[in-house]
């Protein structure tokens, strides 16, 4: 079996590159993900490549995780230490194609019918994008809009905090959210931004069956350009001296309170 063993091999030097460069992920559309868990959520037909570490191919049938070989590259535990973005690796890392899609398109595809979408502004932390996309399907929610200064969906803390629904749920990013705002307007989305003016409860709002939620920024909220774009604000009550809760924990809120439209 070959193996790996220098840090400074090319392939390992690209896959690094891969796991802490945005800019290099989005040039060559890939990202990399790394655990057992995940790796059984790839799509087959997404993933690129697959190094173990040599501990881990002595374990493991990868068989037995993917459902097929995935021929994967063995390298030494100094090598995966090296491309791996956890403090304990479990020794498996996954380099996969993007799933090349834009808000525009999937508003075309879906111009009709029911639709439940998370529109994002400036999110910054990779806990809580993570957690908005895993929440998004757990609620039944068809996608994840977000501008281009959301923190990057590939981001390492990104993917795992996702635990797999990275992989089922849509996150389209836009270049220009207030014209996408429009744009869902223009479908017959109602949208609606949680916000401290709101005129009553999100619990209160007369949903539809096509609904957008506007989350903003952990620490300013929506900027009023795009509150202004929202058919309505709602608000989520208060007890105590809070003024809001977390971004993440706003959008559970709200994403299941519609849970069964």
């Amino acid at each position: 079996m070959k193996m790996i063993t220098s840090t400074s091999n090319e392939t390992i030097k690209h896959v690094t590159t891969i796991v802490n460069d945005a800019k290099a992920r989005r040039k060559e559309g890939l990202f990399a993900v790394e655990g057992m868990r995940i790796a059984r959520e790839i799509p087959r037909e997404l993933l690129e490549e697959c190094y173990v570490s040599e501990g881990f191919a002595a374990e493991h049938d990868l068989s037995d995780i993917f459902g097929y070989d995935p021929d994967p590259v063995v390298v030494s535990s100094a090598v995966f230490n090296k491309i791996s973005d956890t403090r304990s690796p479990q020794g498996i890392l996954c380099v996969c194609r993007q799933i090349k899609d834009t808000a525009e398109d999937f508003l075309a595809r879906n111009a009709h019918g029911d639709l439940k979408l998370l529109v994002l502004e400036k999110i910054q932390d990779p806990g809580n994008l993570g957690t908005m996309i895993r929440t998004a399907e757990g609620a039944g929610f068809d996608a994840v809009i977000a501008d281009e200064n959301t923190v990057d969906v590939y981001n390492p803390k990104v993917t795992r905090s996702t635990m797999g629904s990275l992989f089922r749920v849509p996150v389209l990013y836009t270049d220009d959210l207030a014209a996408t705002v429009d744009s869902l307007k223009r479908s017959y989305v109602t949208v609606y931004a949680a916000h401290l003016n709101g005129s009553r409860s999100y619990r209160d709002a007369d949903y539809g069956r096509r609904v957008a939620f506007l989350i903003g920024n952990e620490g300013s909220g929506l900027s009023d350009e795009i509150t202004a774009k929202a058919d309505e604000l709602v608000t989520i009550p208060m007890h105590g001296r809070l003024e809001s809760l977390n971004a993440a924990v706003a959008a559970a809120l709200l994403m299941y309170n519609i849970l069964e439209l």
